[in-house]
């Protein structure tokens, strides 16, 4: 395969500005990442060009432009999810040890939306589907994800108990509560809810993440809670461990 030095420094500056809290200087960039100061002001000046950088003359500064987040606000990610995710969630069906749905879900604001459904030979009927919106406090789904994510964003997102929608008698009603769920989820690497969006149904999820390790998605399982005890429900948390730790390799690029 040929070399092409100059494409990779510019997904690295890319990158690495990314992950900036600020404007950076050329010359930190230049440090950072281990390249002559001539180049990174060369690989700078084409990336404003093009219209993907802000400079700040004034501070002698650069950050990325909305270009970036556009182009990639413009890819179709739940399609995206959907195209990469298929084959897993067919994996997992075919190795389960009882009858389920597969799924893969996002979150959005307070309520998570499934991109992907896969459902098994005599698998439970789901409310969840492709597009629908559910409380991700009460689903196995966004438990996995909010687990996942730092204590102050899921504070933010769920400041306090009247923030926990209760579906019925079912679900967490105080924040102390709550907050043991997510603990529960973060401890054994997978979430559950039984009963609590579909009474006789259960499901497990674990998180997917991206490059950065935040929790973009979770891979879910759905069954009915008469055929599974406590032993198969390990078995199916597991799984979905698995199942999303494949997917974040898929997201990353690593496979």
């Amino acid at each position: 395969m040929p070399s092409v030095p100059a494409a990779r420094n510019v997904l690295r500056v890319i990158i690495y500005l990314s992950d900036q809290t600020g404007p950076t200087h050329a010359a930190t960039i230049a440090r950072d990442l281990d390249l002559p100061r001539s180049s990174v002001y060369h690989l700078l000046t084409a990336l404003q060009d093009a219209g993907f950088l802000l400079h700040f003359p004034e501070e002698r500064s650069y950050a990325l432009s909305p270009l970036l987040g556009e182009l990639g606000s413009s890819v179709d990610r739940a399609g995206r999810l959907r195209r990469l995710g298929a084959p897993l969630l067919a994996r997992l069906i075919a190795e389960a040890p009882v009858p389920v749905v597969a799924q893969i879900g996002t979150l959005s604001g307070t309520d998570v939306v499934y991109a992907a459904k896969e459902s098994g030979l005599r698998a439970p009927a789901t409310v969840s589907a492709i597009g629908v919106r559910l409380p991700a406090h009460l689903t196995a789904t966004g438990r996995a994800i909010l687990a996942a994510l730092d204590r102050a964003q899921v504070r933010a997102l769920f400041p306090t108990a009247d923030a926990l929608a209760v579906r019925g008698a079912s679900g967490p009603r105080t924040m102390r509560a709550f907050e043991a769920t997510l603990q529960t989820a973060r401890e054994r690497g997978w979430a559950s809810e039984r009963d609590e969006i579909t009474a006789g149904y259960a499901s497990v999820a674990a998180a997917a993440l991206d490059r950065r390790g935040t929790p973009v998605a979770a891979v879910t399982l759905t069954y009915r809670t008469a055929v599974v005890d406590a032993a198969t429900e390990q078995l199916l948390g597991q799984a979905t461990r698995r199942g999303a730790a494949a997917l974040s390799q898929r997201m990353q690029g690593r496979r």
